[in-house]
């Protein structure tokens, strides 16, 4: 197969935050504003993604409609994970953060203990796209528990909860310039992209009293997946971040002739 995930471009980043904002804003809507309850929004959005999923496995090259619809999804689902600990079963957030840690290491141990790398660059057999969504919805859990512990013990608005995120962000891209090796800092950032998007959905939703901008979980959720699909289309049409273009460039540059991965 080929590369089964996009390059990790500007695009890439924006489009995960955005995801990570519907997430939590569209998860409290239909939970709370429709009133499903935890248990019935689980079932329906796990669902959704157990049928995207299958779509996304059948495929023999990256899909962004695809794909980022499994993200959207993976998202809502992972959130809704930590909900059900934390509001269904009671579980602390200090707990649920750290069995989730706890998870995502056994994951990483175990994807490379098979495959000998972590890399999202060598997604191109069905078990390294296993263990990448896997990582991923155990990400999304993790960003969600962390995120809401941290609100919980600092008790900041939704407007300062958007900060720390921010800069342990610019702290990991910082490392990175710095030559820290480039798989840690993704999955660094990838973790904390999720409360960063979460933070900034809480802001954009809460009321104006509470120091949000008062838009709703209906009017945020609304506004992200209409730019959401905005920039998947750009990306479907332009191919900005496909692996196999960048790869197939590189090659030519040393008169390598590969196939062209879009026909």
């Amino acid at each position: 197969m080929l590369n089964k995930v996009p390059e990790v471009t500007v695009y890439f980043w924006i489009i995960k935050i955005l995801c990570t904002t519907v997430g939590e804003s569209f998860a409290d809507y239909v939970n709370e504003t429709l009133g499903f309850g935890l248990g019935r929004t689980t079932l329906v959005f796990s669902v959704a993604l157990i049928a995207v999923l299958l779509v996304q496995f059948r495929l023999r090259a990256y899909v962004p409609s695809v794909y980022w619809l499994a993200v959207v999804l993976i998202s809502v689902v992972g959130t809704l994970l930590t909900d059900n600990l934390t509001d269904g079963v009671g579980v602390p957030l200090a707990v649920s953060t750290a069995v989730f840690a706890a998870v995502l290491a056994a994951v990483f141990a175990l994807w490379y203990a098979r495959e000998r790398t972590l890399s999202i660059h060598s997604i191109v057999t069905t078990p390294r796209e296993a263990y990448y969504w896997v990582t991923v919805l155990v990400t999304f859990a993790l960003g969600t528990a962390v995120g809401d512990w941290t609100l919980e013990l600092t008790g900041w608005s939704a407007g300062a909860s958007v900060l720390l995120p921010l800069a342990l962000i610019a702290a990991v891209l910082a490392a990175w310039r710095l030559g820290v090796g480039p798989v840690l800092c993704f999955w660094l950032a990838y973790i904390l992209t999720r409360p960063l998007g979460a933070n900034i959905g809480d802001f954009l939703a809460s009321a104006r009293d509470e120091g949000g901008a008062g838009l709703g979980t209906l009017g945020t959720s609304v506004v992200f997946l209409g730019t959401i699909l905005a920039v998947v289309v750009y990306l479907s049409v332009t191919h900005k971040d496909r692996t196999e273009r960048a790869l197939r460039a590189e090659r030519e540059l040393v008169d390598v002739e590969v196939p062209d991965p879009v026909s």
